[in-house]
């Protein structure tokens, strides 16, 4: 199995370019079948997800042609397939969006229960709640859930909690129904507003995406267009907090500011410099952090996907830090992880009370989960001595080039196949 190994105390500097979006392109790649027609997809990013995405596409019948690394040409024309068959539907939680849009093209779809990264119970209840309002039937057996529907009609439906996977489900849904759809209680995440544009862009009528209430107004016909993903804010976090834990001077490019603004507070809380332009931002850090209290939120708050890289950043603070989780009951698994590093950490229910130590120190550990496998990587780079992350298949769903874009800018990360490579790796750094 594929790992990473690093040898940290290395200072970052130099230009990262960021990449698209892995939440908007695992919801944008199902919107595709909407358009029954050919589709360019720019600046998608190159992981594991959007290959499952465009392999679980074609096995439906769409004809995919690479036009390079982060663009891809989708035609949907033809497609016939309603059914996403079970190993490739579990193998990432957002192959549940095909639901929405095979129903609302055909009127029934059925996809496996999805997989992913386990972070405690997910239910899919509220997009149900909308397949039904709709006008949709459902059905869970073993494992695969079904919907079917004769036709979809516009409905009233109010979210029980805010929901990103449910509110893309509703737009996905509601785009071809008859007559008028109101979704309240929204998810305001940047990646449903790039979905509602990559949908209107296709000819569907959808109004309100970034607020807490979307209207959607069907559509008979749909067609194809041209679009480019926005680029990835937890991506763009997560190179930002390496290198206020590592220390050093960085140019992160291919961002939106407003989406950062979250991580960006928590950065000039703890001690860093941020500065911000059109469209990168440079964060400075001396390596010396400050204990705060953060709490994850829906956004515009502080994103649940940034909340292990805080801990390790805040793992390394002088003084006392608490980290309040209120999305995902399992996320701080990474814990016993970073404690095998030095971390000085206490979970009691679903807060974590940081008191920060002076360095971590290399150690082998396990990556639980995506967010958590990147976290990781980031003590790894704080650390001194040589730190191993195994499992790294985790990291590879959502970040593209990781070990390449960290090389680039100073860090010593290598990605090795085996233990013999690694005992080469460890020899030649030693």
């Amino acid at each position: 199995m594929e790992k990473f190994v690093i040898t940290g105390g290395k200072p970052l500097r130099g230009e990262v370019t960021i990449s698209g979006a892995k939440n908007a392109a695992v919801g944008i790649l199902p919107a595709t079948i909407l358009a029954a027609d050919i589709c360019v997809v720019e600046n998608l990013p190159d992981i594991s997800d959007v290959a499952v995405s465009l392999k679980i596409l074609s096995v439906l019948g769409a004809q995919i042609k690479m036009i390079n690394r982060n663009t891809y040409e989708i035609d949907t024309t033809h497609l016939t397939g309603t059914n996403v068959p079970d190993d490739l539907s579990r193998q990432m939680r957002a192959s549940y969006y095909f639901l929405g849009a095979l129903l609302s093209r055909f009127g029934k779809a059925q996809v496996a229960m999805p997989g992913g990264c386990n972070l405690g119970p997910r239910p899919i209840d509220q997009h149900l709640k909308v397949f039904s309002a709709l006008g949709a039937e459902d059905s869970v057996d073993y494992g695969m859930i079904t919907v079917r529907a004769k036709e979809l009609n516009g409905a009233h439906i109010f979210f029980d909690k805010v929901s990103v996977g449910a509110t893309m489900n509703g737009m996905l849904s509601a785009v071809m129904a008859k007559g008028q759809t109101i979704l309240e209680n929204c998810a305001k995440e940047p990646h449903v507003v790039d979905l509602a544009n990559f949908l209107n862009m296709c000819g569907a009528d959808v109004r309100g995406a970034g607020t807490d209430v979307i209207k959607v107004r069907g559509v008979e016909k749909m067609h194809g267009c041209t679009y480019s993903i926005i680029p990835d804010q937890i991506e763009a976090g997560t190179f930002m907090f390496a290198v206020a834990a590592a220390g050093g001077n960085v140019l992160v490019k291919n961002v939106i500011p407003k989406h950062l603004e979250a991580t960006t507070a928590k950065l000039l809380e703890v001690g860093c410099q941020v500065e911000e332009f059109d469209d990168s931002v440079r964060v400075i850090s001396d390596g010396h952090l400050r204990h705060t209290q953060v709490t994850t939120l829906p956004y515009p708050g502080f994103p649940t996907d940034m909340q292990p890289q805080m801990a390790v950043l805040l793992g390394i603070a002088e003084g006392t830090s608490t980290v309040t989780e209120s999305i995902f009951e399992n996320r701080f698994k990474y814990v016993d992880e970073l404690t095998r590093m030095g971390a000085d950490i206490k979970v009691e229910s679903n807060i974590a009370i940081i008191s920060g130590v002076k360095r971590y120190t290399g150690a082998r550990v396990n990556a639980p989960d995506l967010r958590a496998g990147a976290a990781l990587v980031i003590a790894g780079l704080a650390a001194e001595g040589i730190t191993v992350v195994d499992d790294i298949y985790y990291i590879q769903r959502g970040y593209e080039a990781l070990e390449e874009k960290l090389t680039k800018i100073g860090a010593k990360i290598a990605r090795v196949e085996d233990e013999k490579e690694l005992q080469k790796f460890i020899l030649k750094v030693s």
